[in-house]
């Protein structure tokens, strides 16, 4: 392993327990401010009880740019594989994702490094209908996320089939930026938002688990915001 990796999980890491502890986020160059109403999302729950705010989180009112080698922006060259243990791997070009029935989900969002983002509104295809349209083996237990670069990140199956998850081209009526992900990235918004890849190029359903990118680098390898599980 190269130190780059190791000092950027360090920094996360460092960042992470400031937060945690309460402090003050002035990281990456920014005050960040909280406005009225999203104080008050620390006192909602979800439906499911628990509170909508997680753990060692801040509310910020817009994603911030966490990094990553970017994918090229091209929707012409873009293209997206469904492929591992299925019955009929398919690759959907741009046009063809736009083809496919079109679902709008309003989702919260949680990195890691201690910031969410609430009621963001995100547009794309959920990955439930593009596993169905692939056949999904009895034996699959996994999702493999591609994206640029070779960048991967694993989530359970169960996890994928949610209503919430999608693969996104879309946020808040706007096209993605590019530093957050365009033309396509996934949308998981029950897990840490790193487990959301940018600049998505392939699915992959596995029999077998396959820890990704920031798995294999410390980081854990489910990422439920709920119970931090920020570290391995």
């Amino acid at each position: 392993m190269s130190s780059t990796p190791i000092r950027d999980v360090l920094q996360r890491r460092r960042f992470i327990q400031s937060a945690s502890a309460g402090t003050v986020l002035a990281a990456m160059g920014g005050l960040y401010v909280m406005c009225s109403d999203q104080a008050a999302a620390y006192a909602e729950t979800r439906s499911d009880g628990r509170p909508r705010v997680p753990p060692g989180q801040r509310v910020l009112s817009k994603l911030k740019d966490m990094g990553g080698r970017e994918g090229s922006p091209s929707r012409a060259a873009w293209s997206l594989s469904v492929r591992g243990e299925v019955d009929s791997p398919f690759e959907l070009s741009w046009s063809a994702l736009l083809g496919m029935q079109q679902t709008t989900v309003t989702a919260d969002v949680h990195c890691v490094t201690g910031w969410s983002v609430l009621g963001s509104h995100w547009k794309g295809v959920r990955f439930r209908d593009l596993a169905a349209r692939a056949g999904v083996k009895a034996h699959a237990r996994y999702v493999i996320f591609h994206a640029a670069h070779g960048y991967t990140a694993n989530i359970p199956l169960r996890d994928a089939m949610r209503d919430n998850v999608m693969i996104a081209h879309r946020m808040n009526g706007k096209p993605l930026a590019r530093k957050h992900g365009t033309p396509v990235r996934a949308l998981v918004p029950d897990l840490y938002f790193w487990k959301s890849a940018k600049w998505l190029t392939g699915i992959e359903l596995s029999r077998r688990d396959r820890p990704g990118y920031w798995e294999r680098r410390g980081y854990h390898n489910r990422g439920n915001p709920w119970k931090e599980e920020r570290f391995g």
